[in-house]
This record gives C-alpha cells, structure tokens and sequence, in this order.
C-alpha cells in the first residue's frame, strides 16, 4: 500500500496493490492494481494496462430532502392564502361590473321593445347560449345586449339571478343580484341592483334573485 495522507482525516491518497479485483462474476480474477486520486472517484489499473474509473455516487441526504420539503410547505402556507384572498378580490369586482353592464343593457332592452319593457329573463339580454351567435336582427328573446356567459347566469365565479316585475301586462321593473358560486372561495359579498340602476353591495353574500332597497349601495 503507498504512502501519502490525505488532508482529510479518514482519506486515503496512494497507491494500494491488490493481489485480485473481481469483475464480472466470481470465476473472473483479474491482477492489478487501485489508485486512489481523490475522495470522489478511484482507478483500478490491470497489470495488461488497462484501467477502470470508479466514481463516488452523489445525492442529496434524507435531512436535505425534509428540509427542501419543509421550505416548500413555508411558503405554500404562506403564498395560498393571498393567492385566494386576490382571485376573490378580482371575481367580486368582476361581479359588480356585472351587474353595472346589465343595468345599462336594461335601459336599452326597455327603450328597444317598449311592448315588452324590461328583459322577461337574463337571458333575453344575451346572444342565447354562451356559444350562440347574434341574430339578425336581434329580437325581444335574444336582444344580444350583454355577452352569453353573463346571461347564462354563471360568470367568474358568481351566479347571477333575475326576478322581473310585472304590471299591466309589461314588465315595470326587475331585481338582479349576483352571489358567489361558492361562498367564501368564489367570493364573499354579493351584489345587487334594480330599476334604479344604483349597484348595491351585502356583505354576507346572502342575496339570491332580488335586491331589498334597504341594501347598501357601493
């Protein structure tokens, strides 16, 4: 065996002589020699000259790995609820533009079809369908005003409902309100409006398809 530590205490550098290296199964023996360079690979030299490099497998240790983990569950825990506060922000926001662009559609449905005055349902305001195309020309039914996902009644993660009121055989007036599709993930208020065309908030988010004028206004 050579000579010659390492700086490392436990590591070896030299040349070490061994009588028999097995490679391949028991049966092959072959003579040579193993040097030892460093600490992460070592050379086994035949005495026909030939060489084999070895080299130290690397990888990470279990603590490394639980701690990467843990680092990852920090700041998850961390990032998820602002991510849900922001989506519930911009869905509310969504809504209550919602319900603005129905109210102003409102206005000119009843100002269009004097015969019927306010839209019958969500949905006359819009296209048909979320896919449907604008007939030419529009009609009472599909008096494409607004875009069909809102007058499907389902938009941005709040579900809208309509109530018309009815008078003399035309529709005076009409209550929609806007609620979260889920409450407390989709969004937490709900929003409201009428004839009036002022957009009404309630904190609870407890409104379904109508709009008590008591409701605070935005």
């Amino acid at each position: 065996m050579g000579e010659g530590q390492c700086k490392h205490r436990g590591c070896f550098s030299g040349t070490m002589h061994l009588s028999h290296i097995i490679f391949g199964p028991p049966s092959a023996f072959v003579s040579g020699e193993m040097v030892i360079n460093d600490q992460s690979s070592l050379t086994v030299q035949q005495s026909n000259g030939d060489e084999f490099k070895m080299r130290k497998q690397k990888g990470f240790s279990l603590i490394e790995l639980l701690i990467v983990v843990a680092i990852i569950l920090i700041i998850a825990a961390i990032a998820i609820p602002n991510l849900l506060r922001a989506r519930i922000a911009a869905n509310e926001s969504a809504a209550a533009s919602g319900i603005r662009t129905i109210n102003t559609a409102e206005v000119s449905y009843n100002s269009t079809y004097p015969a019927v005055g306010y839209a019958a349902t969500i949905v006359s305001l819009g296209p048909g369908g979320p896919a449907a195309t604008c007939p030419t020309p529009p009609v009472a039914a599909t008096a494409c005003l607004i875009d069909g996902v809102l007058a499907s009644g389902i938009k941005g993660g709040y579900t809208y409902g309509y109530t018309p009121t009815v008078g003399g055989g035309l529709n005076t007036g009409y209550q929609v309100a806007a609620k979260p599709t889920t409450a407390n993930q989709t969004g937490v208020r709900a929003f409201c409006s009428f004839e009036d065309a002022v957009v009404r908030v309630d904190p609870t988010g407890a409104l379904a398809a109508t709009c008590p004028a008591a409701t605070t206004p935005i």
